[in-house]
């Protein structure tokens, strides 16, 4: 029973679950003094007899501020796989009402979650994904491209209205409505301001808005080049019909001799100068 614990938890165990599986409050204190454990807060351990993962560090940290503690933030968004990188610091959110030291590593946020907005992943507390995805994404620089990603594969644009719904006045909550709102349909009306906007500043001219070409309108369309740009909404498309129109529709203007560039949301606020340097280089202008 030991084992098991050692080895699905990454090596990390709790004096609770040492008591569980038959050690006495002495025998934990032997593999202490001995090496063979490391204590890493009072009542969490870690068995020194193999690497201490990212998994480990995340795990410690969460069980190190108690039993209704949970993983939150960036940190529940890597353990749910949203995330490519385990963040240094572990965010970690526990009741409103709760006595811990500030740890090293580790940043507490106090505020009492419904049950609904836990769940368990490899024996670990971490809020819900729809939550967790509103929560990260306005913890780092490049949190709508998690966002976007979340909803390409994992989670509905509903889901993650309702969750921020349900958990109003919480941290970043004002920065997630924004993004929630780009995320709708209307960022595409959104998404073509911000085209002409960077078109203008960056100084192109020959171009019109919403010019006619083989029966369609393009967002932009250099004439005399023949480069149209189309602004999207996000990366993800929630419609399949819209998404089959916008290729029969970019086939037919493709095939007038226009060459199309595409933009999304995310493309025109995140990397603007990469935008600009691909319309350059359609139109053979230095930029």
């Amino acid at each position: 029973m030991l084992e098991d614990y050692l080895r699905d938890q990454d090596g990390i165990i709790t004096l609770a679950q040492a008591r569980a599986a038959g050690l006495s409050h002495d025998a934990v204190n032997r593999r202490v003094r001995s090496g063979a454990w490391l204590r890493c807060t009072p009542g969490v351990f870690f068995a020194d007899d193999r690497p201490f993962t990212d998994a480990a560090r995340v795990r410690a940290a969460v069980w190190s501020c108690g039993p209704l503690a949970t993983a939150s933030g960036l940190a529940a968004a890597w353990w749910h796989g949203i995330s490519r990188f385990a963040p240094e610091v572990v965010e970690v959110t526990v009741p409103r009402i709760s006595n811990h030291r500030r740890r090293y590593g580790v940043r507490t946020r106090r505020r009492d979650l419904s049950p609904k907005e836990i769940v368990e992943r490899n024996g670990l507390r971490v809020t819900t994904l729809p939550l967790t995805v509103i929560e990260a994404a306005v913890r780092q620089r490049g949190g709508a491209e998690l966002m976007d990603g979340a909803l390409q594969r994992q989670v509905e644009l509903t889901q993650l209205w309702r969750a921020h719904l349900r958990n109003k006045g919480r941290h970043g909550a004002p920065a997630a409505r924004l993004l929630l709102q780009a995320a709708e349909d209307g960022a595409r009306s959104e998404a073509e301001r911000i085209l002409v906007k960077l078109l203008r500043d960056a100084g192109f001219t020959g171009w019109q808005t919403n010019y006619p070409v083989s029966g369609y309108k393009v967002d932009v369309g250099f004439v005399k080049e023949k480069v149209a740009i189309e602004a999207d909404g996000w990366a993800f498309h929630s419609d399949q019909e819209v998404f089959q129109t916008d290729r029969k529709r970019q086939n037919a203007i493709a095939l007038n001799g226009w060459q199309v560039l595409r933009f999304t949301w995310l493309d025109l606020t995140q990397h603007p100068q990469r935008v600009i340097a691909e319309i350059a280089r359609a139109l053979r202008q230095p930029r």
